[in-house]
């Protein structure tokens, strides 16, 4: 008896990658029509929209006369949609816009009149166990996922603890079959279709899935003829498309038979692209403060009861949410794709950041107070500006309008009114909600000397070359990059160029904060680092700036944690997370020689921090962390100039076109901001830097 083969017709629509967003429009528009042309005429049984809601409705923005239509085909169950707004990357979102992401999807999905939903991870590089947890409290209990699987079967268990778990499809060939649309004769198909059917089958039972479509692809008009005759010359299987809903009932006996447990990353099997997780840090910085003020705007609206603005954080969000895509975020697109990214980004912060001033120009408020939008009491230093003079530190002085004056609909700023804005900081011990901003006086324990910064709870010192914190030594190192967006391109034996202090000065001594300022030289360029400290803080704040003149390079700084790294905790987009490592393993020393496979690394993605050995970084859009023997690594740059280098040692075959991206090379300036501390309380030291403090009234 032939094994039944269910299959589903799809295409997998990156709103922007190769490409750009409003070209990748007009081919969707062309792709879509003739989707909707075989549902009507039933050429077509079902399509499945790749998870999203949003590439139907950049559709509709230019056919909208076709919403009928769709909306028919959506309650038939012809046409699936949903559950998220855009295809997300789990590792580069957090779970706020994660979870903004499924409520826009699911609106606008049950709007349309879908009501059967999966997490749709068919290309997403690696999983996150965090996305369990809410996709079942959305009523979401199956995922499909392919990448990062390694070897387990079509069906299991996937599980985030023992109270948290959904079943889970693994693609064991992927989501990527365009056979059809190949120009071979209907024999040559029916061959490559059977060893592909094989493989899957290895790893299924008696009911196989069988993805039919590809990146941005088109279905074949004669797909039914196509399918009819293929049957024909299978022996071993019987093909019939359907939807992956029908697969998921056929096939529920088999999901309790394995379990796996933690996040999905193994790349034995399935490349994981380790590299986008440090390509363009710069766009991974404009995501975080994004994510952070935005959320920080919405708080503050809701906490208020402001409720007009919310139209506007919606709006905000969506913008977020597009960039968010995972080919977007990733920073594997064209520097084009990235460049409208920036501009989005851009706009989001002018609206949360004016959202912000113009709360606080309506709240009249005579005297300075401070909100405290988080669930627990903080104490440490708060920034704000103001053209006033107030009895705290000031930090800068710029010149600029006041923005109680911009904000003032009935007046407009004339060349008299551009004045001098301070910038102030102020120690306070904060509780939750509102009230009056009273610095703490009791005397400070910072100190800092030319070559020397510290409080009661850190320090660091550089004495003949050597930056220390504590008794950690912290160094700068460069390391040669032949890879591309998806890949660090390491080389076998390669020997990083350490930097070297050439200078160091009191920059800025105050009684809230200090400043340290070193030069440190490193091959032809020089970083100019910012170390700040606050009173009573643990954390040593790096702002390092420079001008990038190299090509094809990791520069990254490392930290002797004293011990051999086996284990560290980082955040990922929703919870803080054990990871394992094998401390000794170079993979320098371990590049694949075979076709075909993605060579194992010793990095990881992160959210905003990590920790090992009790010493830990928080960063502000540094995504990706090493570990080697007992040094804790973060990238500062990861300077490439192609999405796709077929010739990348790390990686034998190409994960994309080998486009040129200059601006990912990262020439010119740069800005890296990460804070260090000492001790395990990551939790603690991502919420003091991302307080969610607002002063007003100033």
């Amino acid at each position: 008896m032939k094994k039944q083969i269910i299959a589903y017709v799809h295409s997998h629509w990156d709103r922007e990658w190769y490409r750009e967003f409003e070209i990748f429009r007009m081919r969707l528009l062309r792709v879509f029509d003739n989707v909707l042309d075989m549902l009507e005429n039933d050429t077509l049984p079902s399509f499945y929209f790749d998870g999203q809601t949003k590439a139907m409705l950049d559709y509709l923005e230019i056919r909208p006369e076709k919403e009928e239509q769709i909306r028919r085909f959506v309650k038939d169950k012809r046409l699936f949609i949903g559950p998220f707004y855009c295809l997300v990357d789990e590792f580069l979102t957090d779970e706020n816009c994660f979870r903004k992401n499924l409520d826009i999807g699911l609106k606008t999905s049950r709007d349309f009149g879908c009501t059967d939903f999966i997490g749709y991870f068919a290309d997403t590089f690696g999983h996150s166990a965090s996305t369990i947890p809410i996709l079942k409290e959305y009523g979401i209990d199956t995922a499909i996922a392919w990448r990062g699987l390694g070897d387990v079967p079509s069906e299991f268990t996937w599980k985030f603890d023992d109270d948290n778990k959904i079943n889970a499809i693994n693609l064991v060939r992927g989501y990527f079959n365009d056979v059809f649309s190949t120009p071979w004769d209907i024999h040559k198909k029916a061959e490559f279709l059977k060893l592909n059917l094989d493989k899957i089958a290895e790893k299924s039972g008696d009911i196989l899935l069988l993805p039919i479509g590809a990146d941005h692809l088109g279905v074949e008009t004669d797909l039914l003829k196509q399918v009819n005759e293929v049957n024909t010359l299978l022996d071993d299987y019987e093909i019939k498309i359907g939807s992956i809903f029908d697969y998921i009932n056929a096939v529920q006996s088999r999901f309790s038979e394995y379990e796996l447990q933690g996040e999905l990353r193994d790349n034995s099997k399935t490349f994981v692209l380790e590299g986008c997780y440090s390509a363009r840090l710069d766009l991974k910085k404009y995501n975080i403060q994004a994510c952070h003020k935005l959320n920080l705007a919405e708080k503050l609206v809701k906490y208020l009861k402001i409720d007009k603005y919310l139209p506007l954080i919606d709006y905000a969000y969506e913008m977020l949410l597009q960039n968010q895509a995972h080919d977007s975020i990733c920073g594997c697109s064209t520097d084009d794709v990235h460049a409208e990214n920036i501009i989005r980004y851009k706009k989001i912060l002018q609206i949360a950041n004016n959202i912000i001033d113009e709360i606080n120009f309506d709240q009249k408020s005579k005297d300075l107070k401070v909100i405290n939008l988080s669930d627990k009491n903080y104490r440490g230093t708060v920034e704000f500006t103001s053209t006033k003079d107030y009895p705290y530190q000031i930090l800068n002085i710029k010149r600029g309008f006041d923005k109680n004056l911009l904000a003032d609909t009935q007046r407009i700023p004339v060349t008299e009114d551009y004045t001098d804005i301070k910038t102030y900081c102020a120690y306070a011990d904060i509780p939750t909600g509102t009230s009056d901003l009273k610095e703490s006086v009791e005397e400070t324990d910072v100190f800092v000397t030319d070559n020397c910064i510290g409080n009661s709870k850190i320090f660091l010192i550089v004495e003949h070359d050597e930056i220390r914190v504590g008794d950690k030594i912290l160094r700068f190192l460069d390391y040669t990059d032949n890879g591309d967006t998806y890949n660090t391109g390491y080389k076998a034996d390669d020997v990083p160029t350490i930097g070297k202090v050439k200078y160091s000065r009191i920059y800025l001594e105050g009684n809230n904060r200090s400043t340290l300022r070193l030069d440190v030289k490193i091959k032809d360029d020089v970083l100019h680092c910012d170390i700040s400290l606050d009173k009573d803080s643990p954390l040593l704040h790096f702002h390092i700036e420079w001008e990038n003149s190299e090509k094809n390079h990791l520069l990254q700084v490392a930290i002797d944690t004293g011990d051999a790294i086996e284990t560290t905790y980082s955040e990922d987009f929703s919870n803080i997370i054990k990871r394992s490592f094998a401390p000794n393993y170079d993979v320098r020393q371990n590049l694949p020689k075979t076709k075909g496979l993605e060579v194992k690394t010793n990095t990881a993605p992160m959210h905003r921090g990590v920790v090992a050995n009790n010493v830990g970084f928080v960063t502000e859009g540094i995504t990706q962390y090493e570990v080697f023997e007992r040094e804790l690594k973060l990238p500062l740059l990861r300077s490439v100039g192609v999405i796709s280098n077929p010739k990348n040692e790390a990686r034998t075959t190409p994960a994309g076109p080998p486009i040129e991206v200059n601006a990912c090379t990262q020439m010119g300036h740069n800005v890296s901001d990460f804070w260090i501390f000492l001790g395990d309380n990551l939790r603690d030291m991502i919420d003091d830097v991302f307080n969610e403090c607002v002063v007003i009234g100033e």
